[in-house]
Protein backbone atom coordinates (compact mmCIF):
# COMPACT_ATOMS: atom_id res chain seq x y z
CA UNK A 1 0.00 0.00 0.00
CA UNK A 2 1.54 3.29 -1.07
CA UNK A 3 0.57 6.08 1.29
CA UNK A 4 0.90 9.66 0.10
CA UNK A 5 -0.74 11.30 3.10
CA UNK A 6 -0.83 9.87 6.61
CA UNK A 7 -3.46 10.57 9.23
CA UNK A 8 -2.92 13.50 11.58
CA UNK A 9 -2.09 12.35 15.14
CA UNK A 10 -2.58 14.88 17.95
CA UNK A 11 -1.96 14.36 21.68
CA UNK A 12 -5.19 15.29 23.49
CA UNK A 13 -4.21 14.34 27.02
CA UNK A 14 -1.26 12.77 28.81
CA UNK A 15 -1.83 11.38 32.28
CA UNK A 16 0.30 9.57 34.79
CA UNK A 17 -0.01 6.20 32.97
CA UNK A 18 -2.06 6.77 29.79
CA UNK A 19 -2.19 9.09 26.80
CA UNK A 20 -5.04 9.87 24.40
CA UNK A 21 -4.32 10.61 20.74
CA UNK A 22 -6.77 12.07 18.21
CA UNK A 23 -6.55 10.45 14.78
CA UNK A 24 -7.93 12.41 11.79
CA UNK A 25 -7.65 11.38 8.15
CA UNK A 26 -9.16 12.02 4.75
CA UNK A 27 -10.50 9.27 2.49
CA UNK A 28 -7.76 7.69 0.40
CA UNK A 29 -5.05 8.13 3.03
CA UNK A 30 -3.67 5.57 5.45
CA UNK A 31 -0.88 4.35 7.66
CA UNK A 32 1.64 1.76 6.45
CA UNK A 33 2.42 -1.36 8.49
CA UNK A 34 3.28 -0.47 12.08
CA UNK A 35 2.85 -1.65 15.67
CA UNK A 36 2.60 -0.14 19.12
CA UNK A 37 4.96 -1.17 21.89
CA UNK A 38 1.96 -1.47 24.26
CA UNK A 39 -1.67 -2.43 23.65
CA UNK A 40 -3.98 0.31 22.41
CA UNK A 41 -7.72 0.93 22.27
CA UNK A 42 -9.14 2.62 19.16
CA UNK A 43 -12.60 4.26 19.41
CA UNK A 44 -14.05 5.48 16.11
CA UNK A 45 -15.97 8.77 16.25
CA UNK A 46 -16.60 9.36 12.52
CA UNK A 47 -16.01 7.77 9.13
CA UNK A 48 -14.84 4.36 8.03
CA UNK A 49 -11.51 2.56 7.64
CA UNK A 50 -10.04 -0.90 7.20
CA UNK A 51 -7.54 -2.06 9.80
CA UNK A 52 -5.53 -4.90 8.25
CA UNK A 53 -3.68 -7.48 10.33
CA UNK A 54 -1.96 -10.72 9.31
CA UNK A 55 -5.11 -12.62 10.29
CA UNK A 56 -8.00 -10.46 9.09
CA UNK A 57 -9.37 -7.18 7.80
CA UNK A 58 -11.43 -5.25 10.36
CA UNK A 59 -13.96 -2.61 9.29
CA UNK A 60 -13.86 0.36 11.67
CA UNK A 61 -17.00 2.55 11.63
CA UNK A 62 -18.49 5.24 13.85
CA UNK A 63 -19.24 3.78 17.27
CA UNK A 64 -16.92 0.78 16.96
CA UNK A 65 -13.86 0.11 19.07
CA UNK A 66 -10.95 -2.29 18.83
CA UNK A 67 -8.27 -3.49 21.20
CA UNK A 68 -4.94 -3.84 19.40
CA UNK A 69 -2.42 -6.03 21.26
CA UNK A 70 1.14 -4.82 21.81
CA UNK A 71 3.41 -5.72 18.91
CA UNK A 72 0.59 -6.66 16.50
CA UNK A 73 1.55 -5.38 13.07
CA UNK A 74 -1.29 -3.64 11.25
CA UNK A 75 -2.03 -1.00 8.63
CA UNK A 76 -4.91 1.42 8.20
CA UNK A 77 -6.71 2.39 4.97
CA UNK A 78 -9.19 5.27 5.21
CA UNK A 79 -12.43 4.78 3.22
CA UNK A 80 -14.45 7.80 4.48
CA UNK A 81 -13.27 10.91 6.33
CA UNK A 82 -12.11 9.41 9.63
CA UNK A 83 -11.86 10.58 13.22
CA UNK A 84 -10.98 8.35 16.19
CA UNK A 85 -9.19 8.36 19.51
CA UNK A 86 -6.42 6.00 20.52
CA UNK A 87 -5.83 5.28 24.20
CA UNK A 88 -2.49 3.73 25.12
CA UNK A 89 0.24 3.63 27.73
CA UNK A 90 2.05 6.93 28.23
CA UNK A 91 5.38 5.33 27.26
CA UNK A 92 3.98 3.50 24.21
CA UNK A 93 5.69 4.13 20.88
CA UNK A 94 4.41 3.56 17.35
CA UNK A 95 7.05 1.82 15.21
CA UNK A 96 6.76 1.60 11.43
CA UNK A 97 8.00 -1.46 9.54
CA UNK A 98 11.00 -0.68 7.36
Amino acid sequence: MEVLNRPELTHLQVGENLKILQIKAQAGTGMPVHHSTHEAVIVVQEGEAILKTNNADHILKKGTSMLIPAGMEHSLSILKEFKAIAIMAKNSNINFKN
